[in-house]
């Protein structure tokens, strides 16, 4: 049996309620996507804030000041560098070389991420998880991928 490449994708993209009010982020266009990958890849699903401790639902949380906050101001930092290493983690124990992780995010941002006002007003930045998965040399990809960019 052919051992595939594994891949990290949010779970929140695959369709686990994981997302911070309950719900995910699937589309009929990512199931697609991730069908398709799926033939090639093992699809490793992660949710870092859930891996962290935070439990689902949970009060939305931004990025400020290198520090994660709720809306309500509890300070939630410890919760999201635990899941971003855990997430290192797996990405090192499988050899990942890519992940697929949800844009904006305060874990899996890749390049923009909310600037911490809840105004969603994005800033250049990275969530914790897609820096820690950066600094590992993982390319990181978020849901408007094209297939070309995972293509082998």
């Amino acid at each position: 049996m052919e051992v595939k490449e594994k891949i990290l994708v949010s779970a929140c993209l695959l369709g686990v309620n994981c997302k911070y009010n309950g719900s995910n982020n699937q589309t009929d266009e990512l199931e697609r996507k991730f069908n398709h990958i799926a033939s090639k890849y093992e699809i490793l699903s992660i949710c870092p804030e859930e891996l962290g401790g935070l439990t689902t639902p949970r009060e939305v949380a931004e990025i400020k000041d290198q520090k994660v906050f709720t809306k309500s101001g509890k300070d939630v930092t410890e919760q999201f560098l635990k899941g971003a290493k855990i997430c290192a983690d797996i990405a090192l124990q499988n050899g990942c070389k890519f992940a697929v992780l949800k844009s904006k995010s305060p874990s899996c941002g890749n390049k923009f991420i909310y600037d911490g006002s809840f105004s969603k007003t994005l800033k250049k930045g990275d969530g914790f998880t897609a820096k820690a998965l950066k600094q590992l040399g993982v390319k990181i990809l978020d849901e408007n991928f094209s297939l070309d960019d995972i293509a082998k």
